[in-house]
């Protein structure tokens, strides 16, 4: 090896966490959206991650996100308990316990869970973590860009050169020049 070159450090050695282990996480937007969920991605490795896994419970009557897709990363549910309602694109679809579904990056079909039952339903969430991930809320038009931790209006899409200053006026198309 020569001078120039370092060591990466190694690894650190990650041994096994028990789920129940994990406290219980919650949070809500309003009366429609919530779930409580523990993070077990997080709880084993910190923040550094590629791939989360989570388990989450949604309550009767919630729904687990704003429907949505994903450009770059792909996401997994594994019904563990219960049932809910899969929103996909326009369809509904009843999900219970050993059902799964996979929404593979650029599916472009907005996706949630609704649980519709009057049972709590326990899913497990496997999903990519990306820093240049950008995400379609389908139901509110809106896009989120990860890396620059904003949220876009989709109704305000412009042209590439609008607020431009092009230094000139508008280059006349070959149709409309004279002969």
């Amino acid at each position: 090896m020569s001078s120039n070159e370092q060591k990466a450090d190694p690894p650190v050695i990650r041994k096994p966490i028990a789920a129940e282990s994990v406290p219980w996480e919650e949070w809500s937007e309003g009366s429609r959206f919530g779930s409580r969920y523990r993070h077990l991605t997080k709880a084993a490795t910190g923040d550094g991650y590629h791939v989360g896994v989570q388990i989450e419970e949604l309550l009767p009557g919630k729904q687990s996100s704003p429907a949505h897709y994903h450009m770059l990363e792909e996401e997994h549910i594994l019904i563990l308990e219960g049932r809910a309602t899969l929103r996909l694109g326009e369809e509904t679809i009843e999900m219970s316990a050993g059902d799964y579904v996979c929404f593979p990056a650029r599916q472009k079909a907005g996706h949630c869970l609704v649980n519709t039952s009057d049972a709590p339903c326990r899913f497990l969430v496997i999903g990519e973590r990306k820093p240049d991930e950008i995400c379609v809320y389908t139901d509110s038009n809106k896009i989120l860009v990860r890396s620059v931790h904003e949220v876009y209006d989709k109704s305000q899409v412009r042209d590439y050169w609008d607020g431009e200053e092009t230094g000139g006026d508008q280059v006349p198309s070959s149709s409309s020049s004279s002969s």
